[in-house]
């Protein structure tokens, strides 16, 4: 367990990596509607909920990622007190985590380079495919000018599974 550390799982390992790493904080993405228990050791104000389909466009019945979205991320992320370690999840921890995760390295690492975090991310990942429209909403937001969608795109598609391994990106 590292504090300052974000943890990235799916919906599945949620309760084991809250319980393995010590996290006190964490966020949920899934799509509107699902369900997911909130582990007993995240107080509510603790635990961030996002209701976004993981689409990269916009798809009848579905809700596609957009900048509220990002924003809500970006402001619990930034008072996240980094004591004890932050779990991100999705249902497969391929997707939308990895780029939650992606976002929150660069946005609370901002002289670092994209490409390294993006490597980073590969490295502590060889399944995860960052949501695209996720880190396009928040190139946008933090100024990076790109560099994040160039840095995911760098990195290539991970690959496939049915359901990520839980894995650390560590913060400096």
């Amino acid at each position: 367990m590292k504090s300052g550390c974000l943890y990235v799982c799916p919906l599945r390992k949620v309760v084991d990596t809250v319980r393995t790493t010590g996290a006190r904080s964490l966020v949920t993405i899934l799509t509107a509607g699902a369900s997911s228990l909130r582990p007993s050791e995240i107080e509510p104000p603790r635990h961030l909920r996002l209701s976004v389909s993981d689409i990269e466009t916009p798809l009848d019945g579905h809700i596609l990622p957009g900048a509220e979205h990002v924003e809500s991320l970006l402001a619990f992320l930034r008072n996240w007190d980094r004591e004890q370690p932050l779990v991100i999840h999705c249902y497969a921890g391929v997707s939308r985590s990895p780029a939650a995760a992606f976002v929150g390295a660069c946005a609370l690492e901002p002289s670092r380079s994209e490409l390294e975090i993006a490597q980073s991310l590969r490295l502590a990942s060889p399944t995860a495919t960052p949501n695209r429209r996720f880190v396009e909403l928040a190139d946008r937001l933090l100024g990076r000018q790109g560099r994040m969608v160039e840095a995911v795109a760098a990195i290539g598609r991970g690959a496939d599974c049915f359901e990520g391994t839980p894995f650390a990106m560590e913060l400096g």
